[in-house]
C-alpha cells in the first residue's frame, strides 16, 4: 500500500541530511559512543546474523554465530522478537525446490531463540519437520518488531551520540563469539543535545548482538521500514526486511 505521507518524509529527511553533509566532516577518537542504528544500518547486523544464525543445520553443527545462545550462555534484550513473516512480505510461499512456507515462523522471542529454519535436506539428516526453508536455511523475509521510541524523538532521546544510517563491508571478527566487524558509511552524523553538528568520517566498529541488541540496548522505534533486497544478480530478488532503528548506549568504534 503506497504511503505518501511517509514517502514525503523520507524525501525530507534526504533533503535534511544532504544539507549537512555539505559542512565539514569530523573525525572521532576510536572509543565508546552511544549510537542510533537506523533501519538500513541495523538491517546490515541483522543480514549478516542470517549467515547461518537461524538455520538448524549450522546450529546443530555449532557452526552459527549465535552459539553462545545456542549454548544458553548469552541472550538478547527481551523486546528483541524476529519473525520469518512470509505471509506478510514480498517473497513467495515457497523456496526454490517447490515446498510451501508456513505464513509465519517465529525465529527469535522476547530475546531468545525460537524456532531455527529447516530445509528438506535437515529435516532428514535431523529427523525433524522442514518448514520450507531452502538449502541455505536464510530468512526471506524477516520481520522484526518495533519497541516503543517515537521515531520523531529519536534525536532528543540520543541526546549526544552518533547517528548511523547506513554501515558496509561487515564480517565476523570471532563467529564463534558473534563478533562482527564494518564500516559506518554515508549519513553518519555526530549530534549534540540533540540536534544534528556534523557529518563524521569513516569509522571501523567492532560489536557483538549481544551487547548491540542485549545489555546495551537503549530500545528500539516504534516504526518498522520495509528494507526490499535489491540484488539483481541473476535475477530479481523478492527478500525483504522489515525493521526498526535501535538505539545503542555503548557502540565500540575501534579505528
Amino acid at each position: 500500500v503506497w504511503d505518501s505521507v511517509g514517502f514525503q518524509e523520507r524525501v525530507a529527511r534526504a533533503v535534511a541530511e544532504s544539507e549537512v553533509l555539505g559542512r565539514p566532516a569530523r573525525t572521532l577518537d576510536p572509543g565508546h559512543y552511544r549510537v542510533y542504528l537506523a533501519p538500513a544500518a541495523l538491517s546490515e547486523v541483522i543480514g549478516l546474523l542470517c549467515w547461518g544464525g537461524f538455520g538448524i543445520t549450522a546450529q546443530k553443527t555449532r557452526r552459527t554465530p549465535l552459539l553462545q545462545m545456542i549454548n544458553g550462555s548469552a541472550t538478547l534484550d527481551s523486546s528483541v522478537n524476529i519473525l520469518e513473516d512470509t505471509g506478510a512480505n514480498l517473497t513467495a510461499n515457497f523456496d526454490d525446490a517447490g515446498f510451501i512456507k508456513p505464513g509465519r515462523i517465529t525465529l527469535m522471542e522476547q530475546g531468545r531463540l525460537s524456532e531455527p529454519l529447516v530445509s528438506a535436506r535437515a529435516a532428514k539428516e535431523f529427523g525433524v519437520p522442514s518448514n520450507g526453508a531452502g538449502p541455505r536455511e536464510s530468512p526471506d523475509s524477516l520481520a522484526m518488531a518495533g519497541g516503543v521510541i517515537p521515531r520523531q524523538d529519536v534525536l532528543s532521546i540520543l541526546g549526544t551520540g552518533i547517528f548511523i544510517n547506513n554501515l558496509w563491508y561487515l564480517n565476523y571478527s570471532d563467529r564463534n563469539a558473534g563478533r562482527m566487524t564494518g564500516m559506518t558509511r554515508f549519513a553518519t552524523f555526530w549530534i549534540e543535545n540533540g540536534e544534528v553538528q556534523a557529518p563524521i568520517n569513516a569509522m571501523r566498529f567492532d560489536e557483538t548482538p549481544y551487547q548491540m541488541l542485549g545489555e546495551r540496548l537503549g530500545g528500539l522505534t516504534q516504526e518498522v521500514e520495509l528494507l526490499p533486497d535489491s540484488n539483481t544478480y541473476g535475477c530479481r530478488s523478492t527478500r525483504s526486511q522489515r525493521l526498526p532503528g535501535a538505539l545503542v548506549d555503548e557502540f565500540a568504534l575501534t579505528l
